[in-house]
C-alpha cells in the first residue's frame, strides 16, 4: 500500500482521485477552530482505522488515502478547545451518502451525542459512505421548461404513492413509485410540468418526536444536504434509484424540483445532540449573537450562517451537486429569507445571491423562495432577486377570504388574479415570479379548506396549539364529515363544498403567474382537519386514492389544458387594458364605485377578447349580463347556466366561457 499523501483542499468532502495510477480518495474538511483532525475509516466489521490529517490549507484539512474501497464508511474526530470532543465522531458536511439514524428515543441515548459526554460514540454515530455515483443518463438533460408553461405539483414522495393500489406493494411510497408507468401516466394526464418534492435530503426526527414514538414526516430536519434520504428507496441503492426516477420523469417531460432546507440543521440548540456541524466548527456554521447565543430565526434551534464565505461555498457546492449529479431542474428554499441574511439583516443583493447568479450551470435552474422566516424583518416577499420566483401567501389568503369568507374585496381578488403586480411588478420581474397557491403541505388540504372552520391537530400531541390558526376556511354548515346528516342536508353541503372547491381551483389555474397545486387536491384528498401533518407518517397524511373524486379531477385536468391556450396566461406579461377588461354583473366596464362595492361580490374578466371568467362569490344566485358576443361554456360547471346572453350563476361559483368567433 502506498503511503498517505497530502491530498488537495478542493473539492471538499470525499472525492475519488487517482494519483500516479493508483486509485484513492481525497478527503477535505473545513474547520477554522480545530487544532487537529483525524480521518476515521470503518471496515465492514466496524473496525476503525484513524489517519491524522497533517496538511492544512486556509483552514481546510486534507489528505489522500489510496485503495479505499467503494462503500467504505468514514467520519472525522475533531481536536481543539472545549467546543470540540474527539470522542464523538462527526459526519462529513459534504457526505454523499449516510448510514445510521441516531436513536434519540431516550435522554440516555441522546447523551451519547452530547459534546459534554466523555464516552466514545464511534460505533453508533451516523457515518458517511464513499460512493462513485456512476449512472447511465442516456443523454438526459434538464428540461428547461419555460416559466410560462410551468405548473407545479407539490408532493411528498412517500405520502403520494403509499396507498396507491395500482402499484406493486414493495415500491409504494418510494422513488421507484414515482417512476412507475401508472404514476407517470397519471401525472401526464393531469397535465402538470414539474413535481416539487418535499425534502429528500438525509434527515432525522427531533428528539422530542422520537421520545414519543413518532417521526418528522415532512423531512424538514436535515442532517446531510448532499445525501439522498434512504427511507424512500425500494432498493439498496437510493442514489441509483433516485437518478432513475429523475430520468424517467424527464422522459415524460416532467421536471423535478427539490425542497431545500438551508436555514437550520438537525442539531438544534447548543446543548442538543451533535452529529456534524457544531462539533466541527460551531461559529462558522451557525449564527450567534454577541453573547454567543444561537439565533433561532428558523424556530428550530439554530440558524445556518450563510453569510460566511465557507458556508456560501457549501451552499453553492450543494446546489451544483444536485444539478450536475442528479440533473435536478430547480429548488424551492424553505424559510428562504436566511439566504439573504448578512449582518444578519436581510440584503436583497447578498453575496450568496450574487454567487448563485454567477454559476453558469444555474442559468436555467428554477429557484423558488419561501420568502419569510421568524427573524427580524423576516417577511421579504417581493424582495428577492429577479431570478427567484416566490411563494405568494397573499394570493392564498386573499383568494381564500374572497371565496370562503365572502370578503367582497373585488380589488384584492383582481390584484391576485392578475399576477400580484402590486408586489412583483419591478425591474426584471414578471408575473411568473409569483408562485400562486391556495394550499400547500403546510396547512389544510383543499378538501379540508371547504370542510372545517377550525384545525383539528390533536393527534400531534400538542393540545391543538400547533399549526396555523388563520386558515380562512369554511365548513359550509357542518364541521368535517357529513355522514351523520340526512340525505338532503348531506347533498346540499357536499354540493356547496364542490362548488367552492371548483371556484378556488379556477382562481388558481386561471390566474396570471405560476400555479402550484398540492398533490391530492385534484381529487379531494383529506387530512381530516389536521393542518400541520409534519409528524403524521400514517394514513392521516398519505393520499387517499380510494376516495378519488373523478369529477373534480376532470375539472382540474380541463383547467390545465385551457390555461395553456390562453395567451394572457402564457406570455408572462402584466395585464393591461389591451388584453384584459373588467366588467360588473350588468356587463358594464367596472368603475371606481363598482370596485368599492363590497356587497357586489361579483365581476367578469375578459381575457384576449376571447375568454370570459365569470365570478360569483355571493351566497345566492347571480344573473350576469354578458359582454357583447356569442359565448359557449368552456368548462362545464354545475353552478352555471347560459341562456339568451345571460348567465345564471349559482352561489360561490366561477364559470369560464369562450367567445364563438
Amino acid at each position: 500500500m502506498l503511503k498517505n499523501q497530502t491530498g488537495k483542499p478542493y473539492p471538499l468532502g470525499a472525492t475519488l482521485v487517482e494519483v500516479n495510477g493508483t486509485k484513492g480518495v481525497n478527503f477535505s474538511i473545513f474547520s477554522a477552530s480545530a487544532r487537529a483532525i483525524e480521518l476515521c475509516l470503518f471496515d465492514n466489521s466496524g473496525r476503525e482505522v484513524r489517519f491524522p490529517i497533517l496538511d492544512k490549507t486556509d483552514d481546510i484539512f486534507h489528505i489522500w488515502v489510496p485503495n479505499v474501497p467503494l462503500g467504505t464508511k468514514y467520519g472525522f474526530r475533531i481536536h481543539g478547545d472545549e467546543r470540540h470532543n474527539p470522542k464523538k465522531l462527526m459526519l462529513d458536511p459534504y457526505a454523499k451518502m449516510v448510514v445510521g439514524k441516531p436513536d434519540l428515543t431516550s435522554k440516555e441515548n441522546q447523551a451519547w451525542y452530547l459534546l459534554s459526554d466523555e464516552r466514545d460514540n464511534g460505533k453508533i454515530a451516523p457515518k458517511s459512505i464513499i460512493i462513485d455515483g456512476e449512472f447511465d443518463w442516456e443523454q438526459d438533460k434538464p428540461l428547461n421548461i419555460p416559466w410560462t408553461e410551468t405548473i407545479i405539483y407539490e408532493l411528498h414522495v412517500k405520502g403520494f404513492s403509499k396507498l396507491r393500489a395500482d402499484l406493486p406493494e414493495e415500491i409504494r411510497g418510494t422513488y421507484s413509485a414515482l417512476a412507475h408507468p401508472s404514476v407517470i401516466a397519471y401525472l401526464k394526464e393531469l397535465g402538470i410540468t414539474a413535481v416539487e418534492l418535499l425534502p429528500i435530503n438525509f434527515s432525522i426526527s427531533e428528539p422530542h418526536l422520537q421520545e414519543r414514538g413518532i417521526s418528522n414526516y415532512w423531512g424538514y430536519n436535515p442532517m446531510a444536504m448532499f445525501a439522498v434520504e434512504p427511507q424512500y428507496a425500494a432498493t439498496e441503492d437510493p442514489v441509483h434509484e433516485f437518478k432513475t426516477m429523475v430520468k424517467t420523469l424527464h422522459q415524460a417531460g416532467i421536471e423535478v424540483i427539490l425542497d431545500m432546507v438551508f436555514n437550520h440543521s438537525a442539531e438544534s440548540e447548543r446543548d442538543f445532540p451533535t452529529f456534524s456541524y457544531r462539533g466541527i466548527d460551531e461559529q462558522t456554521y451557525y449564527w450567534s449573537d454577541a453573547q454567543g447565543n444561537y439565533l433561532n430565526w428558523s424556530g428550530c434551534g439554530n440558524l445556518l450562517h450563510l453569510a460566511h464565505p465557507y458556508m456560501r461555498r457549501w451552499a453553492i457546492d450543494c446546489l451544483r451537486y444536485w444539478v450536475e449529479e442528479y440533473h435536478i431542474d430547480g429548488f424551492r428554499f424553505d424559510l428562504a429569507t436566511n439566504l439573504g441574511r448578512e449582518t444578519p439583516a436581510y440584503k436583497a443583493h447578498s453575496e450568496l445571491f450574487k454567487a448563485m447568479r454567477l454559476i453558469s450551470g444555474f442559468k436555467n435552474t428554477k429557484f423558488i423562495a419561501e420568502p419569510w422566516d421568524m427573524g427580524e424583518d423576516g417577511y421579504q416577499m417581493g424582495n428577492f432577486p429577479p431570478f427567484f420566483a416566490e411563494w405568494n401567501d397573499r394570493f392564498r389568503d386573499d383568494i381564500n377570504r374572497f371565496w370562503l369568507w365572502q370578503s367582497g374585496e373585488l380589488g384584492a381578488f383582481a390584484e391576485r388574479f392578475a399576477g400580484s403586480a402590486d408586489i412583483f411588478k419591478q425591474e426584471g420581474k414578471y408575473p411568473h415570479n409569483s408562485v400562486n397557491f391556495i394550499t400547500a403541505h403546510d396547512g389544510f388540504t383543499l378538501r379540508d379548506l371547504v370542510s372545517y372552520n377550525h384545525k383539528h391537530n390533536n393527534a400531534n400531541g400538542e393540545d391543538n396549539r400547533d399549526g396555523r390558526n388563520e386558515n380562512y376556511s369554511h365548513n359550509h354548515g357542518i364541521e368535517g364529515s357529513t355522514d351523520g346528516l340526512d340525505e338532503p342536508q348531506k347533498t346540499a353541503v357536499e354540493n356547496a363544498r364542490i362548488l367552492s372547491s371548483q371556484s378556488l381551483l379556477c382562481s388558481l389555474l386561471l390566474s396570471n403567474g405560476t400555479p402550484m397545486l398540492l398533490a391530492g387536491d385534484e381529487f379531494g384528498n383529506t387530512q381530516f382537519g389536521n393542518n400541520n401533518g409534519y409528524c403524521q407518517d400514517s394514513g392521516l397524511t398519505w393520499l387517499k386514492w380510494s376516495n378519488f373524486n373523478l369529477d373534480l379531477f376532470e375539472i382540474v385536468k380541463k383547467l390545465i389544458i385551457v390555461r395553456k391556450g390562453i395567451q394572457s396566461l402564457v406570455n408572462d406579461k402584466w395585464w393591461t387594458e389591451g388584453n384584459v377588461r373588467w366588467f360588473n354583473e350588468f356587463g358594464s366596464l367596472m368603475n371606481v364605485s363598482d370596485w368599492q362595492e363590497r356587497g357586489a361580490k361579483a365581476l367578469q374578466v375578459l381575457l384576449d377578447e376571447q375568454w370570459l371568467c365569470v365570478v360569483n362569490a355571493k351566497t345566492e344566485l347571480q344573473v350576469f349580463s354578458l359582454p357583447e358576443g356569442d359565448w359557449n361554456m368552456e368548462i362545464s360547471m354545475t353552478g352555471c347556466k347560459n341562456q339568451n346572453n345571460q348567465l345564471i350563476v349559482d352561489n360561490l361559483s366561477f364559470c369560464l366561457l369562450r367567445r364563438i368567433l
